[in-house]
């Protein structure tokens, strides 16, 4: 598809394309570069052993500095994008997919700087990436232009909404990314959780001191031990899709009270309404059986990654239909 190059806006998706391209192989570069190191090297004996996670290369600051670079271009895209058209961007499928690159991108790198790791831009990447790709070169020029607004949607609740909806679905996303890293690390060790369902980064086992001949009895006392690579994950994905289900909620209910204020019912069953409650439930299956059943690692992963397929159904499949209050436009509409 022929994409003008003198409109600020599709240039600026190209430049933070080719930004998230370049780091994409990057991440990946500094992943096996630092999974080899892991099995390479073992820590001396009788020191605490630091996180099972694989630990960031000397090219994880220029990936890092790659997606930081292409998300302040999504971001001067989407500032640019309002400000020639006079409203929230995100009237169409095109605007809806930078808003989520722009999202999942900041999630990776507020993720990142909370826990320093090449699993995690190896992992969140190439949802970035995909968003900016299909929204510039997959979507008609009639979804890339900027329309106005209809009628319903000259509403201040369109900022509230819109915006929380599609944070919550870069945090799913992001998060069900990391699940599915879970069940391909470590796939011949038995995956065992020793942190809490929430998860503290590290974990301390008692060890009992050994006493001398005659001497008091043996003292406990705790000792650092090491998280390996799927728990570390496991934790930190549980606590972005906690993230993420919290706001999924918050959107779904001003949802529902922007659709009775502008269309006077609070639930009209819309395509996109039941994907969303399925997403919702999905995920609320996920943390259920994490908080009341106890599961932990490979099992909750696999409905994360359900969660994921739920989602994509749920943002494009609506789409794809052009069908429902909630659609963008048919995407095979020439």
């Amino acid at each position: 598809m022929p994409v003008s190059l003198t409109d600020p806006v599709l240039g600026l998706g190209l430049a933070a394309f080719a930004l998230l391209l370049l780091a994409l192989p990057l991440a990946f570069w500094g992943l096996s570069t630092s999974l080899a190191q892991t099995d390479g090297l073992s820590q001396p004996t009788g020191l605490p052993q630091q996180s099972g996670l694989p630990q960031q290369t000397g090219n994880s600051g220029l990936v890092r500095v790659l997606v930081a670079s292409a998300n302040l271009a999504l971001t001067a895209q989407l500032v640019l994008r309002w400000w020639q058209s006079g409203h929230f961007p995100i009237s169409n499928l095109y605007e809806s997919l930078c808003f989520l690159a722009w999202a999942c991108t900041l999630t990776q790198l507020l993720v990142e700087r909370s826990w320093p790791s090449a699993l995690v831009p190896a992992s969140a990447t190439p949802m970035g990436l995909g968003c900016v790709a299909f929204a510039s070169f997959a979507l008609p020029d009639q979804l890339q232009a900027a329309s106005p607004l209809v009628p319903a949607l000259r509403s201040s609740w369109l900022v509230m909404h819109v915006s929380v909806i599609m944070v919550s679905y870069a945090a799913l996303l992001v998060g069900s990314l990391l699940s599915m890293a879970v069940l391909f690390t470590e796939r011949g060790k038995a995956l065992e959780v020793r942190s809490s369902s929430i998860g503290s980064g590290g974990f301390r086992q008692g060890v009992m001191a050994a006493s001398a001949a005659g001497g008091p009895s043996p003292a406990l006392s705790l000792q650092s031990a090491a998280m390996g690579v799927s728990e570390q994950l496991d934790s930190l994905s549980y606590r972005t899709i906690t993230v993420g289900f919290l706001l999924l909620s918050v959107g779904i209910v001003s949802g529902a009270v922007w659709a009775n204020e502008a269309w006077g019912s609070w639930w009209s069953w819309d395509p996109k309404e039941t994907w969303a409650l399925i997403c919702w439930l999905v995920y609320a299956a996920y943390l259920h059986t994490r908080l009341s059943r106890g599961w932990q690692g490979r099992r909750p992963a696999l409905v994360a990654v359900a969660g994921l397929v739920v989602i994509c159904v749920c943002y494009i499949g609506v789409n794809l239909l052009g069908i429902g209050l909630h659609s963008y436009g048919w995407f095979f509409d020439s």
